[in-house]
């Protein structure tokens, strides 16, 4: 850029005005006179001599009486935190500064180079630098921003999916996945599945000090997870922090999830998923095509860089890494632990007994001291679901599971036409089935009671009087058949009784 003062001398030699001067420079008229009083002092003139420099030329124009040197230079870096709290301006901070410079007995700058001298150390701090990353060499993670949602198909409602995303320094090929929550559990899974979909481990893992990954953020000496540690350990990689609240350490992912957000969510935000496998399914699908699109500014895509740098990856270990959890659960009445407010059950007779559970994001295992009662698979969405195995249940809990009406009607034909009517008339009056299931099992137990040719004659006259007969009904009419049967039985058997004849009391004539 042409130095002002140079240019004010240059046009004031070709007698342009002061007024047209300051329109074009964007300076004051005041200013552009000084400058010419100044330079008429000096002596100075144009053309200026070929070996007068800007900076030459400001220091004969304006010489300071007091170098900055002697002034007291501020802590920008202590300004530039203050500046972010609420009220705080660089008026504020400027006095401030002085006041503490006149208690020091120090000079302090004018208002003017404090904010100039502020304005070079924030453009310091925006300063980027290009790093030649290497093949293999390191992973970007995070957590994004936004969050997909997953509908539950029993209320309708949208439960929000939290979305984690990964990306190669290298290539810049991503990868990304839906986790109900994101604790320890899924950010874990999320690297063990992010390893088997590159078919290889980076040499460096570079997450943001988020606390599930992160105990304690430092710069020099970072205190990682237990259990985030152990993953690595498993993988044979390293992590690697960023700095505390410097997103430019993982510049590869944060632009990623921006890309994830327009390239991936808002096609899919029309599309309901009723499950966390749908949304991933449907999220996978739509990163193939981010990863297999080619690049603005240089050769090919992630998709086609990444088969270059596959070479470069470690080798995956022969088994996945599997962090698990233990607690200890009491099995209750209705022979089921409770885990996070979901029941899982175990077999019946443990009701009451102590035993030790072991979960992951994905398995839910339940052990009396070293044998393995039950394994299940880990519910998630809304709270009091239940994973039950038949074989747990009670025999008679599995009986009633086992009826439905076709079962009923099949034993209610065996004993007659006339039953299998009425059974059928019940089930069918009925807008639920599984409620006339106790009226069934109860009328047609009346046949072990009483036997079948009296239940299948009792509705037979059921139905004379009604075209559904209810279980009483049938009930009632057999109790009266069953009490005449008994009165004609007594009726037979009195005359076949001992009489008395005349011959027994005597003829005394």
């Amino acid at each position: 850029m042409t130095n002002r003062e140079r240019e004010i001398l240059r046009m004031a030699s070709k007698n342009i005005s002061q007024r047209s001067m300051a329109s074009s420079l964007s300076c004051s008229r005041h200013y552009i006179a000084k400058v010419l009083l100044r330079a008429k002092e000096l002596n100075l003139s144009w053309p200026l001599p070929a070996d007068m420099s800007d900076p030459i030329l400001v220091a004969l124009l304006f010489p300071t009486s007091l170098a900055k040197s002697e002034r007291h230079m501020p802590d920008y870096s202590h300004i530039d935190k203050e500046m972010r709290k609420s009220g705080v301006t660089l008026t504020v901070l400027w006095t401030e500064y002085c006041e503490a410079c006149r208690l020091a007995g120090k000079i302090p700058f004018m208002f003017t180079q404090f904010c100039h001298y502020y304005r070079q150390y924030r453009l310091r701090q925006k300063a980027t630098m290009h790093l030649e990353r290497s093949p293999g060499e390191q992973v970007e993670v995070d957590w994004a921003g936004k969050t997909a949602f997953v509908r539950d198909p029993d209320t309708g409602k949208n439960l929000p999916a939290y979305l984690f995303v990964a990306t190669l320094s290298y290539s810049q090929y991503t990868y990304v996945e839906a986790f109900y929550k994101r604790d320890l559990s899924a950010w874990i899974n999320a690297h063990v599945r992010l390893f088997q979909f590159l078919g290889g481990v980076p040499k460096i893992v570079v997450p943001d000090n988020l606390k599930t990954g992160v105990t304690q953020a430092d710069w020099y000496h970072p205190q990682i997870q237990r259990n985030y540690q152990a993953m690595a350990e498993h993988y044979d990689t390293v992590i690697l922090p960023a700095r505390p609240v410097t997103p430019k350490d993982k510049p590869n992912v944060e632009g990623n999830v921006g890309n994830i957000m327009t390239g991936i969510l808002a096609k899919i935000r029309h599309i309901p998923c009723f499950s966390l496998e749908e949304l991933n399914q449907l999220l996978w699908e739509k990163l193939d095509a981010l990863n297999a699109r080619p690049f603005q500014k240089k050769e090919g895509s992630r998709a086609s860089w990444f088969q270059e740098e596959k070479e470069y990856l470690l080798p995956l270990p022969r088994e996945p890494y599997q962090l698990a959890s233990w607690k200890e659960a009491t099995v209750q009445f209705n022979y089921h632990i409770a885990l996070d407010c979901m029941h899982y059950s175990v077999p019946c007779e443990y009701i009451k007994q102590k035993v030790q559970v072991k979960y992951t994001g994905t398995t839910v295992e339940i052990f009396s001291k070293d044998l393995r009662l039950a394994t299940h698979r880990r519910l998630y969405g809304p709270k009091g679901q239940y994973s039950t195995v038949l074989a747990h249940m009670p025999p008679e809990h599995q009986a009633y599971l086992e009826w439905d009406d076709k079962r009923f009607l099949s034993w209610a034909l065996a004993i007659g036409p006339c039953t299998h009517k009425v059974v059928k008339g019940i089930l069918d009056a009925s807008k639920i089935k599984q409620q006339a299931f106790k009226s069934c099992m109860g009328l047609l137990k009346l046949a072990d009671r009483y036997s079948k040719p009296l239940l299948e004659q009792a509705a037979q006259t059921a139905l004379e009087f009604s075209k559904r007969p209810s279980y009483k009904t049938v009930h009632k009419i057999l109790l009266a058949q069953v009490e005449d049967k008994h009165v004609k039985s007594d009726v037979q058997e009195d005359t076949h009784a001992f009489t008395r004849g005349a011959h027994y009391y005597g003829d005394e004539r």
